[in-house]
């Protein structure tokens, strides 16, 4: 006898192989190669340095020979006022590394229990200097002309380290003959205003807001160079400013804390702050 199938029973069989091919292509639908995108490697590591706003252009070069020498590592550079960046250490915020632009602060940040006692070291120096538009609208000729009525003179406030070193400047020229007694008090009488971090008086001077500022040797060198005119101050009255360095207590990569600080007091760190007009540490 021929073998009868049931017809019912072939049909679920159909229907069921049907949805099974729709099932696996829902799965594991085709994709043109053009479609994919590759997966971009990202940092594994951050390392939150705090420095002085002076510090930025050598710092943010350091801190990509870092990451040049470290794969995987990120560093985050936080640049402001040594008073604002050591208040934010205080107020507990999270770094790694807090480079001063004096110790004052460094000190500050040591009272908080963010740094440790003695672990700090200087790694550089520097210095100030006057400098003006590049038109010179009051005709700057000589330190002395700061006093000149109605002159427009901007500084960083004195809680700002690179403000602090501008009043010790006025102090000591007030006691030179060549200055005068009232040297000092005539300068600040000409303050149209304080500022909260050296690039702030360098951006007034540069934009014309201001006759002349007070700002570090290395805030005009390179890039800057050409944007300002300036006036010397002699070492016997200039206001050497200290840089001291160190790794946060309870740094988050105190491995990678310690190996940058390594790097700014290394020959390579030095070269790389005298290129920007940094006085060497020693």
């Amino acid at each position: 006898m021929p073998n009868k199938r049931n017809p019912i029973l072939l049909l679920a069989i159909c229907l069921s192989l049907v949805a099974g091919c729709r099932a696996q292509a829902t799965v594991a639908p085709t994709q043109p190669a053009s479609a994919i995108v590759p997966t971009q490697p990202s940092a594994s590591r951050t390392l939150t340095v705090f420095a002085a706003a002076s510090l930025t252009e050598a710092f943010t070069e350091l801190g990509q020979q870092f990451e040049a020498s470290h794969p995987g590592v990120k560093v985050v550079l936080n640049l402001a006022g040594s008073q604002a960046l050591s208040a934010q250490l205080g107020e507990g915020a999270p770094a790694d590394v807090f480079a001063s632009a004096n110790r004052k602060e460094m000190t500050n940040a040591t009272v908080a229990g963010r740094v440790a006692g003695g672990s700090q070291k200087t790694f550089a120096h520097n210095k100030l200097v006057v400098i003006y538009p590049t038109d010179n609208p009051a005709g700057l000729a000589k330190l002395q002309d700061l006093a000149k009525p109605g002159l427009k003179l901007v500084l960083a406030a004195a809680e700002v380290p690179v403000g602090k070193y501008s009043l010790e400047f006025l102090d000591k020229a007030s006691q030179d003959a060549a200055f005068g007694t009232t040297f000092k008090d005539d300068v600040l009488k000409n303050v149209v205003s304080y500022e909260d971090n050296v690039k702030s008086v360098l951006t007034k001077v540069v934009l014309g807001e201001a006759d002349a500022g007070i700002v570090y040797l290395t805030d005009i060198s390179l890039d800057n160079a050409g944007k300002v005119g300036r006036l010397d101050i002699p070492d016997a009255l200039n206001a050497i400013a200290t840089y001291p360095i160190a790794s946060v207590s309870d740094a988050t990569q105190p491995d990678l804390a310690r190996a940058f600080v390594d790097l700014v007091l290394s020959d390579q760190g030095q070269a790389i702050l005298a290129k920007y007009g940094f006085l060497p540490a020693d």
